[in-house]
């Protein structure tokens, strides 16, 4: 990815269905260098992007399979939850992944990864989260393989370079064999909630990373409260991409475009992920 790229999370998802083909277009018609976007697991194996292990928060799946919810325990109540691993590609294609969206909002799939693949390709860099790793595990089901194996069939395993995909994830042991297993050829980076900002406490654990990843990526107030860690990861080869900028959670700063401004230009982070890529490219007009 160029240098300060502006990567849309989920695509332009303050403006269209998170994890869409229709949010990931306008993501490129705002100018995004990047799009970011999760993955989940169907039942015959299919990677999908979709943020939850659910479906119930972004598609119509109450209506369409309304007996497939499974009763589960939440903070000492009982929720239905439709979960992606209970459904084959072919019944998640019968689902609206748009309409939840706002009223009115067109009828939206949930893309395959390989979708996503084929239609970025000489269009947009793509940043993809691997996600929930465990569960998946349980499952008897290797995430990363997946993923690697949808890579190397779209050409991405076949040069040195690898192409314009970089693959991160929260699970530390992930990241380390993508690492390992990518061997160069596409980087990997380890992202990092706020509240587990001791990661990066001081240059010896940022450095430690290095040794497993080609960046990390942390949550915006781990920056904030400690722009030194930037420095640190520069002088450690890593690249620093903090997540998530929205209008919602702006802090001190007036406008969403101001706080990117700041990170860009005063902590000098090398991208950011944000919601509204339209804000983030102004900044560098």
């Amino acid at each position: 990815m160029a240098s300060q790229e502006v990567i849309a999370h989920r695509g332009a998802s303050a403006y269209a269905p998170e994890n869409t083909m229709s949010s990931f277009e306008l993501a490129v018609r705002q100018q995004a260098g990047c799009v970011e976007h999760d993955l989940q697991i169907t039942k015959d194996g299919v990677l999908v992007c979709l943020h939850d292990t659910t479906l119930e928060r972004t598609t119509n799946v109450r209506d369409v399979f309304p007996n497939r919810g499974r009763n589960v325990q939440e903070a000492h109540r009982t929720f239905q939850r439709w979960f992606v691993y209970d459904f084959t590609l072919a019944e998640i294609r019968q689902l609206d992944a748009g309409a939840w969206f706002a009223p009115g909002f067109a009828r939206a799939r949930i893309p395959t990864f390989d979708e996503l693949l084929e239609w970025s390709r000489k269009r947009v860099a793509v940043l993809t989260e691997i996600k929930d790793v465990e569960v998946y595990e349980a499952l008897g089901t290797d995430a990363l393989t997946l993923c690697i194996d949808a890579l190397r069939h779209h050409g991405y395993l076949t040069s040195p370079t690898g192409g314009d995909v970089t693959v991160q994830s929260f699970h530390a042991a992930t990241v380390r064999q993508a690492f390992e297993r990518f061997a160069g050829r596409i980087p990997v980076a380890l992202l990092v909630e706020p509240e587990d900002w001791t990661l990066l406490c001081d240059r010896e654990h940022v450095a430690a990373i290095a040794r497993f990843a080609n960046g990390v990526g942390p949550g915006k107030a781990i920056v904030g409260d400690r722009p030194h860690v930037v420095e640190w990861a520069h002088e450690a080869g890593l690249r620093v991409t903090p997540w998530t900028f929205r209008t919602s959670t702006t802090g001190n700063f007036g406008t969403v475009a101001a706080e990117i401004e700041h990170y860009l230009d005063e902590f000098h982070v090398d991208a950011v992920i944000t919601d509204h890529p339209d804000a983030a490219v102004s900044t560098r007009l």
